[in-house]
């Protein structure tokens, strides 16, 4: 085999991509100096650079020595390995929209010209090659290639987004990406992190981007899985849409499984995060269905596909309403998720422009195809010896309202406790709980989650050094 490399020279311009590489397969020795005469200009300017092999076998040895080729020219017929068994060799070699082949061949040989566009010949050309067309042939097989390497580029690109059937609704369907909308039924996922805005605070900003990467990587894949559209990543959350762009039944059922399943990769998660000395992390996720309006907005130079509504404000207030392992969903997701979806208990919601509160389920499995389950609750609560006396203020967002009450700690476990008062509480209301320690009350932060024999249970969601001290003491000498 000859192995021709030609460069342009310093005098020459440069030029804007790297040359169109072609591989020329016949065993006719005089082929390789026509060519290098018909493509001298070519050559000069750094568009084609020619490399040259005398049959099949050979052929094969070039591409796996020479990866990133364009072009392959093959004769049909060739000792050892001819044209049709190579081009036979190419589509298991590699991907073939990354690599396009013409064949040459005798005049009249209609029926392996047949069996070559068959196995993916971009075209063919008749012996004796009129260079002419050779020319004209060689730079729309390039240009063809570079096409399909564009697209599929495109393509890649987009899938780091969306789903591989939302993609393709997007590129092949041009009315898609035209700024507009449409009313849809679709069902609504948002995840977030508990505690990683505090976290990150102490974190190097290197640090917090290599553990969003973990997490959103493990994420956006799993979503991809059920067929999810990542409308928009807001710093650790993720906002998701089931049934949009492209029609979904069952978005409602998808996106409880998604959600779940998710649920069970955050143990995957945390071995990565543990691998980069940090402790682990927790999410929660809520889930609505509702009739939003779907679409891309923005402006002809910078746009979205995006989904506007109330269902989205809503799906924003549950999820803010969870803690850490935790899904919650709406009863219009449990209406059309199915039957077999079970529910570990039920919750009432307190939203601001909603007259009545709002009944959330925590869903904790959901049956065939997916047959996911969560774990059973870890509050393995250890009773303590004495009822440790602390106060609690409501929060509301970032605001306290009322003055500190009094409360009572009467059992513990890592995670969770039970808080004994008068004052009266609801469920999914987040707490201060002011924890008496030596340099004075410390902070730890917990949300109510279900009323209990004596109290009310709640789960921790931030604690101080000094509270995590203090609770873990308390636990350790009452277990």
């Amino acid at each position: 085999m000859t192995d021709d490399r030609f460069h342009h020279t310093s005098s020459e311009q440069v030029p804007e991509r790297e040359p169109a590489r072609i591989l020329v397969v016949d065993d006719e020795p005089d082929l390789a100096e026509l060519i290098r005469q018909k493509f001298r200009r070519h050559i000069r300017r750094g568009d084609f650079e020619f490399l040259f092999a005398g049959d099949g076998v050979e052929a094969l040895r070039v591409l796996r020595e020479n990866p990133g080729l364009d072009l392959v020219l093959t004769d049909m017929n060739m000792p050892r390995m001819d044209g049709l068994a190579l081009l036979a060799e190419l589509n298991q070699l590699r991907d073939r929209s990354a690599l396009g082949a013409v064949v040459v061949t005798a005049y009249g040989d209609m029926t392996n010209i047949r069996m070559a566009m068959n196995r993916g010949a971009y075209d063919f050309l008749i012996k004796p090659i009129d260079l002419d067309d050779l020319e004209v042939t060689v730079e729309k097989a390039v240009a063809m290639v570079r096409e399909q390497r564009h697209a599929a580029h495109a393509r890649q690109t987009v899938g780091r987004y969306l789903s591989d059937e939302v993609a393709e609704t997007l590129l092949s369907n041009p009315e898609a990406t035209e700024l507009g909308g449409e009313r849809r039924r679709v069902t609504l996922l948002m995840s977030d992190l508990r505690g990683f805005s505090v976290l990150s605070e102490q974190l190097p900003p290197e640090r917090v981007v290599d553990v969003l990467n973990v997490y959103l990587g493990t994420m956006g894949d799993i979503i991809m899985e059920f067929g999810g559209t990542i409308d928009e990543y807001i710093g650790d959350g993720i906002l998701v849409i089931f049934g949009a762009p492209a029609p979904m039944p069952d978005h409602a059922r998808r996106a409880v499984a998604c959600a779940l399943a998710m649920q069970r990769a955050m143990d995957r998660v945390n071995d990565r995060v543990r691998d980069l000395g940090l402790p682990p992390l927790q999410m929660g996720i809520g889930i609505n269905t509702g009739d939003v309006v779907v679409g891309t907005i923005g402006s002809e130079k910078r746009a979205k596909y995006a989904v506007v509504g109330s269902p989205v404000n809503l799906t924003g207030r549950i999820e803010a309403a969870t803690v850490g392992g935790q899904v919650l969903m709406t009863a219009s997701t449990r209406a059309e998720a199915g039957e077999d979806v079970a529910v570990r208990r039920t919750l009432e919601l307190a939203a601001k422009g909603f007259s009545e509160p709002i009944p959330l389920y925590e869903v904790c499995a959901i049956g065939a195809p997916y047959d996911l389950r969560l774990p059973a609750e870890a509050h393995p609560l250890t009773r303590l010896p004495e009822p440790v006396p602390v106060r609690f203020r409501l929060l509301d967002g970032k605001q306290f309202h009322d003055e500190a009450a009094a409360a009572a700690l009467t059992a513990l476990s890592d995670e969770a406790a039970v808080l004994q008062t008068e004052h009266p509480l609801d469920p999914l209301a987040d707490l201060l709980v002011l924890v008496p320690a030596p340099d004075g009350p410390a902070d730890a932060y917990a949300k109510v989650l279900e009323a209990t024999g004596d109290g009310w249970l709640v789960h921790f969601t931030a604690l101080s050094d000094e509270a995590a001290a203090v609770l873990h003491a308390l636990h350790r000498r009452a277990g």
